[in-house]
């Protein structure tokens, strides 16, 4: 089915309003509270939340939005922008300083979030939270019957004036995403209505959506690639979405894809590793894609996945600061049995997607395009950021003559494909060369198989920096395992030590499913620490 084209002035939330009135009584929402909404029903819930939400929040721009994956977090998310709020989804996982400091930093008076989450997560009350309990009974039944008579009869002219917001454009601010800081401090990532959609729009013209499309939404709303890829793209291309808030929880979401027949997963490969030990085949039985991201896809995974379910996962690659679609694996074009065209390319992170451009350029110099050889990653496009928060000089270092300076090094081939060799920050310099973190994870998985590994490094005053390596998923000692990386094709300088290789039960991750590299250094720090004596 052809992606649906909307006019150039759509919102996200007006253009949410034209897809609840074409699939008025098709499903849009549900999650594991057992709560189920058409997208009728769903525009005029978030129609009557928004008249209370604007009344709880006179002046204000920014709301927070302290909520799991959930009905309960779509309604919120829609109801503030059609009170002419911007809602701010905030990390509930990255502890309560930081989470704060996002707060004071997105200019936040006012927390949308529920009693029954807080208790839940185990996360502490403040004041100026507001709840979802206490604002439905707020509603009372003229609202209702208000909200339902504006979303079923009114012309939609008529919804885009009255919750619209005034002053709004589709270059408007939508919301504040704040990166995960895996690597660094968190930033709050300005992206606006045209970014979103610009993103949905190239997606749809990837992937063939039909109305019997079901969406699985385990990626939390704070995050780039849940807020777009299991919020807005299901929700504006028609499809509906089935949410649980623990991605982790592979028993359940395997029965959810089951009952709701679900035809598509966007995950990460940490989280596609849970659902392979744990999620049967007839449960998945009716996927017709499996998109993955924020990490490496490691074709070991790959293989195993397709062999269980009879799905190629789809590794794509993005950034909060592109939101966050940027290139994807994509099915192949067959016509007559025939492939015209092939959209994916095994160890890359695929094509650009529509509307976005790619460059690689040389890492010293600047110049380019490279092709076929490694540099460093440039992208550039309508969904591109409006900025960071309150940062304008780290804007300016991170776009550079329109282009956004990914940090990533990445070979791009003749045919368009993007393979992504390392991080720039994940580099080590060891003896004056540049050792790649990825390069010697890769190298140690091969050797594990099923386990798992992540390379950081701590300084070192001989050789400027360490390597220090932890591995999960096997009996191997520190001493065995060097030993077999030992007889790779590892240059003896990108060796990790004996001493420096560390077994633990879990790699430490973000609520993303990515790695949580700060954390990584720190019990890097503290483990040589140890082993030295200190």
């Amino acid at each position: 089915m052809q992606a649906y084209r909307r006019p150039p002035a759509d919102l996200l939330h007006t253009g949410f309003m034209r897809e609840a009135r074409r699939h008025w009584g098709r499903l849009a929402l549900a999650d594991t509270t057992g709560r189920e909404l058409s997208f009728g029903r769903a525009l005029t819930a978030s129609l009557a939340l928004a008249s209370v939400l604007a009344r709880r929040t006179p002046g204000e721009r920014t709301v927070g939005v302290l909520l799991p994956a959930s009905v309960g977090g779509a309604l919120a998310n829609l109801a503030l922008l059609s009170a002419g709020r911007v809602p701010v989804n905030l990390n509930f996982t990255i502890g309560p300083d930081a989470m704060e400091a996002a707060v004071a930093e997105s200019g936040i008076r006012t927390i949308v979030t529920s009693r029954r989450f807080l208790e839940r997560a185990n996360v502490a009350g403040t004041p100026g939270m507001i709840f979802l309990e206490e604002l439905g009974s707020a509603i009372g039944a003229g609202r209702r019957l208000l909200a339902f008579l504006e979303a079923r009869l009114a012309p939609l002219g008529l919804l885009r004036r009255r919750y619209g917001g005034r002053g709004v454009t589709p270059d408007s601010l939508a919301t504040v995403i704040f990166s995960s800081g895996s690597s660094g401090e968190p930033k709050g990532v300005m992206i606006s209505h045209a970014n979103v959609l610009a993103n949905v729009d190239a997606l749809g013209d990837v992937f063939s959506l039909y109305p019997e499309d079901r969406f699985i939404g385990v990626l939390p709303f704070f995050h780039a690639f849940g807020f777009t890829g299991t919020f807005w793209f299901p929700l504006l291309q028609g499809a509906g979405v089935v949410y649980h808030p623990n991605p982790m929880d592979a028993k359940t979401v395997g029965e959810l894809a089951e009952r709701y027949r679900a035809t598509m997963v966007i995950s990460t490969p940490t989280f596609c590793a849970a659902y392979l030990r744990r999620v049967t085949p007839e449960q998945f039985a009716h996927l017709r894609y499996v998109v993955v991201g924020a990490e490496k896809l490691r074709a070991p995974l790959a293989c195993a996945f397709r062999e269980k379910y009879g799905v190629w996962p789809l590794e794509g690659y993005g950034c909060t600061e592109m939101s966050p679609v940027v290139a994807i694996n994509r099915p192949d074009v067959v016509l007559d049995g025939m492939t015209v065209e092939v959209g994916t390319k095994a160890g890359s992170v695929g094509r650009p997607i529509p509307g976005v451009r790619a460059k690689v350029v040389d890492l010293e110099t600047g110049e380019g395009p490279l092709v076929g050889r490694e540099g460093l990653l440039l992208v550039r496009g309508p969904n591109l950021m409006r900025g960071y928060l309150k940062q304008p000089e780290r804007t300016a270092e991170a776009i550079r003559d329109g282009w956004y300076v990914t940090g990533d090094i990445a070979t791009i081939d003749e045919d368009g494909f993007i393979t992504i060799t390392d991080r720039l920050s994940r580099f080590s310099k060891i003896g004056g060369e540049m050792v790649p973190h990825l390069k010697i994870e890769e190298a140690i998985d091969a050797v594990l198989g099923e386990g798992r590994s992540a390379v950081t490094a701590v300084p070192d005053a001989a050789r400027g920096e360490r390597l220090v390596a932890f591995y999960t998923g096997t009996d191997l000692t520190a001493d065995e395992l060097w030993e077999r990386l030992r007889r790779t094709d590892l240059p003896r300088l990108w060796l990790p030590r004996p001493d420096c290789l560390f077994a633990l039960e879990g790699i430490p991750t973000l609520g993303t499913g990515k790695v949580d590299l700060r954390a990584l250094r720190v019990l890097a720090a503290e483990r040589v620490r140890v082993a030295d004596g200190g």
